[in-house]
């Protein structure tokens, strides 16, 4: 699948496809410390481009991705916000199809505006609609309770009984305990109006 990347808009944000002048806001927000506390380490800036170079490769392939995200008159890149297809085999995974992961990472200066959960509710109506998922999950650490925070007010299960020790980080790792959040296309089709 080689199809130029959707475009979506809600009431105040733009997802789209990237563009290299997101490359530098981007390596700033994934070289904040405190932006990046519930991940092994802050990106260097070719560890920040090699990333978009995966994320533009996995839209080429699914079709979906990490879209990057603007406010309109306000910033012209705050975020990435999307789906991804782990690149580790994960201990939840079905056979029924990929797993597929729905994630966010804002720039500091505009937490706390309700941009996450306003860019993943639209996601998630593509992932269910456009791309008919039978389900997409999130996951973090337990500690990231802002994160938690999102896929809770998305309406996200969370059963302690799936939690896992993520296999792409050594045993020992302060990180590696996870805690896996579920949205079933069926929970999401039952609360909002996407095309069935």
């Amino acid at each position: 699948m080689t199809t130029e990347p959707i475009e979506i808009v809600t009431d105040r944000l733009r997802l789209r496809p990237w563009r290299d002048a997101d490359l530098a806001p981007f390596a700033a927000l994934n070289a904040d410390a405190e932006v990046m506390a519930h991940f092994p380490a802050p990106l260097d800036r070719a560890a920040s481009d090699a990333t978009v170079a995966r994320i533009r490769a996995h839209f080429a392939e699914h079709g979906f991705g990490l879209w990057a995200v603007e406010v309109p008159g306000v910033a012209d890149f705050v975020a990435s916000v999307g789906l991804l297809v782990p690149r580790v085999e994960l201990p939840f995974a079905s056979a029924q199809q990929p797993t597929v992961e729905i994630g966010w990472r804002l720039a500091r200066e505009y937490w706390g505006r309700g941009y996450a959960t306003e860019a993943a509710c639209a996601v998630l109506d593509v992932a269910f609609g456009r791309f008919r998922l039978l389900e997409v999950v999130s996951f973090t650490v337990p500690a990231n309770r802002r994160s938690r925070a999102v896929m809770e007010r998305l309406g996200m299960r969370h059963s302690p009984s799936d939690d896992f020790e993520h296999p792409g980080l050594p045993d020992g790792h302060a990180l590696r305990r996870h805690v896996l959040y579920r949205m079933p296309r069926l929970d999401w089709l039952d609360r909002h109006s996407v095309g069935r």
